[in-house]
């Protein structure tokens, strides 16, 4: 095991400023068979909204234990990372325990793919789709104004998740980090109606925060992070996600990533969200789209 990305469960559990890092945090098991590798894992209930997993934390756990199998069975790719992962949800896992089984599909100089699944109970319930290549961490030749009048850090009129927020009784990942809904675009929260767009603000804890392959697995989280932005056309309630493909594109910089959410067609049945994650320089680090469920009427 690699001891850039693996630490041990008992001291994890003690580090409350970096809890991100317990979703990082692997066990090698026996392989199941040749070829693959099998991992022992936790993603607790801080990792929730409301009472389902969140999405975001399961695609960084997969990413996590693909790019531990990477480490160990290539090291000569070790500098590689997971920059796209195209997940499926076949099913709803709890909070608790969970397995990873890996599998290599390729290995090469500039590019390596990797399957990773997560397992609960004998259960396949998510599998995800690694490819891995070195990071474009230099600056861009080229960068639309995707940030807008969005500030760096939520101004004084944000609304943070916490016991004033209704959201914050609900998105449960605000007791794993910092985040905070910008009420201009969240006028659903007013009780009015509005264009299907969202932005919030989330940082990781410090100890997250330092860790640099945390940092860059917990951006890939923040891809997931808005609430579903039919909520501002007055769809309410859970939106189960189809199919979610995130791309990691840099390492963040320390300090607030802003997610910046947005929907293109809104149907009867499923809707399609962008999500960007920008860093306090101003440069995206993660980007995902997703295809999703439109809450219906109990």
């Amino acid at each position: 095991m690699t001891t850039e990305l693996t630490v041990d469960l008992e001291s994890a559990s003690e580090l409350t400023d970096a809890p991100f890092s317990r979703v990082c945090t692997l066990t090698e098991l026996d392989s199941p068979a040749p070829g693959t590798g099998r991992y022992a894992g936790s993603i607790d209930s801080t990792w929730t909204i409301g009472d389902k997993l969140h999405g975001g934390t399961m695609v960084a756990g997969t990413a996590a234990a693909a790019t531990e199998w990477l480490r160990r069975t290539a090291p000569e790719q070790a500098a590689m990372f997971p920059i796209s992962a195209s997940t499926d949800f076949l099913g709803a896992p709890v909070p608790g325990p969970v397995e990873y089984e890996v599998r290599t599909r390729k290995v090469g100089r500039q590019i390596a793919l990797i399957d990773a699944s997560l397992i609960q109970d004998g259960r396949t319930l998510v599998h995800t789709a690694c490819t891995f290549s070195h990071l474009d961490d230099a600056s861009p030749k080229y960068a639309a104004d995707h940030v807008g009048d969005m500030p760096a850090e939520p101004p004084a009129d944000a609304l943070h998740y916490d016991e004033h927020n209704p959201m914050g009784k609900i998105v449960h990942v605000a007791q794993g980090s910092s985040v905070a809904l910008d009420p201009a675009w969240a006028r659903f929260l007013a009780g009015e109606k509005s264009e299907p767009r969202l932005r919030l603000w989330i940082r990781p804890f410090a100890g997250d925060e330092q860790d640099p392959d945390v940092a860059a697995f917990f951006a890939l989280m923040s891809a997931d992070m808005s609430p579903p932005v039919t909520m501002n056309l007055g769809h309410f309630g859970w939106a189960p996600t189809v199919q979610l493909t995130t791309y990691l594109r840099r390492r963040p910089a320390a300090g607030w990533l802003r997610v910046i959410a947005l929907s293109r067609e809104v149907g009867n049945r499923m809707f399609d969200e962008d999500q960007l994650v920008i860093d306090s320089t101003g440069a995206i680090v993660a980007q995902s789209r997703q295809l999703a469920l439109i809450p219906q009427p109990r």
